[in-house]
């Protein structure tokens, strides 16, 4: 199993309220026009994603979907 850092999208139901944006960090936050939040992660390894999910939880959030991005070498794929 590879533990390789990769960049992940997380989406979400609903649009993300300005006030928990602070908790998910570097995480870009985009509000989409469908009512749905996207979360685009920096490249994190797999016990970053699964805090990042478990901010998520503990927020209440309706989670949809989480989808791994593959990585060009300028985000330090290989």
């Amino acid at each position: 199993m590879q533990d390789k850092p990769a960049i992940y999208e997380i989406r979400l139901k609903g649009h993300l309220p300005d006030r928990w944006a602070g908790w998910f960090g570097e995480v870009a936050i985009g509000r989409e026009a469908d009512g749905t939040t996207r979360l685009t992660c920096p490249a994190i390894d797999q016990a970053a994603l699964h805090g990042l999910l478990k901010k998520v939880r503990d927020l209440g959030l309706p989670l949809l979907a989480v989808k791994r991005l593959e990585l060009s070498p300028t985000d330090g794929g290989e």
